[in-house]
């Protein structure tokens, strides 16, 4: 499973966290891998299974 950096982005953006979604746009992939960047995920505390859930476990 993957997530969209889009969607990661977007929650981001609508906590008001522009400089973190700035980082995470120069720094990830289009597809986040929950596995290798957990670690920055949860820094940024974003839980993979609810972006998965939000996106609607779109394609991996």
């Amino acid at each position: 499973m993957t997530i969209a950096k889009v969607d990661v982005l977007a929650i981001l953006r609508e906590r008001g966290q522009h400089h973190r979604a700035d980082f995470v746009d120069r720094e990830l992939p289009d597809r986040i891998d929950p596995a290798r960047h957990g670690g920055l995920l949860a820094t940024l505390r974003l839980d993979p299974a609810q972006l998965a859930e939000l996106a609607g476990s779109g394609p991996a």
